[in-house]
């Protein structure tokens, strides 16, 4: 078999500047593996995690909760509220109690106790400032504050959602008449406790969220009241109720006079006796 001659064939050889383009190509596809899985990573977007404050909590509980839900040391987020900004108005004179809005929020890495609380003052300015419930305000002569600390009080007392257009209405009806308002809820703000046991002896404390001996609306509101809350406090329920007194559990009885309210806390004394929890009011 007869094989064809062939010349040996040279091998091609990369320039200098050619193995340095091969060399910066190799490096460069090596780092767009590593990048992209990085890249990739740092877009995933962080899943928050919710922080829920309910219906007539303080403020020193909301704070409480800002501090857990941040893993801060307790008193931080106190301790942030007067560098924080908060849009308040001028009648808080700083004191956000009232305007930290019940509701669930977004809790992230980058979430501060600053930021936190702007968000729950924001709402509650938001809510205030609806339709209905700004309106209903000014029919009544009061001020976004006013309707707050209001609400506030309607929060504590009422038993469920059913009672607060009825709570509203003695509230206002007491007002009209120049009554002190007699609310245990405000007693027990004053004295920083939740109890149905208020004794003669605490009507007597001297403070200015003691509405057995003061006139009017407390200086402040005393806890976080909902949207219910503000609502009943504009729109309350017709009626000539200046008395009520919940007997027991879903059973919140209303009067016009005082003669049928001792009847009713009567019974409330009755059924206390026997059963510990109910609440009057």
């Amino acid at each position: 078999m007869r094989h064809e001659y062939r010349p040996p064939q040279r091998r091609s050889r990369l320039t200098r500047r050619g193995r340095l383009a091969l060399f910066l190509g190799t490096l460069l596809a090596l780092g767009a593996a590593v990048l992209i899985p990085i890249l990739r990573g740092g877009d995933v977007p962080e899943t928050p995690r919710r922080l829920l404050i309910p219906e007539g909590w303080r403020a020193p509980q909301v704070y409480a909760a800002v501090d857990r839900a941040l893993k801060l040391a307790p008193g931080s987020t106190k301790a942030a509220v007067a560098t924080a900004g908060l849009e308040l108005p001028a009648e808080a004179k700083g004191n956000p109690e009232g305007y930290l809005f019940p509701a669930t929020y977004p809790v992230t890495s980058k979430s501060t106790p600053a930021t936190l609380l702007a968000h729950m003052v924001r709402t509650a300015n938001q809510k205030l400032a609806t339709r209905a419930v700004a309106d209903g305000g000014k029919a009544h002569g009061m001020t976004p504050y006013q309707t707050a600390t209001l609400a506030s009080i309607i929060e504590a007392e009422a038993q469920g959602r059913a009672d607060m257009g009825k709570v509203a209405r003695v509230v206002h009806n007491r007002l009209a008449k120049s009554m002190p308002l007699q609310m245990d809820s405000t007693i027990n703000y004053a004295l920083n406790r939740s109890t149905v046991d208020t004794k003669l002896s605490d009507t007597r404390i001297d403070s200015p969220f003691n509405t057995y001996e003061r006139q009017g609306l407390p200086p402040t509101p005393i806890d976080s009241p909902g949207l219910e809350a503000m609502a009943a406090a504009v729109a309350p329920t017709p009626g000539d109720w200046l008395f009520f007194v919940t007997v027991k559990p879903g059973d919140t009885r209303f009067s016009a006079t005082y003669e049928e309210h001792r009847k009713h806390v009567a019974e409330f004394n009755k059924h206390r006796a026997a059963h510990a929890g109910p609440r009057a009011g």
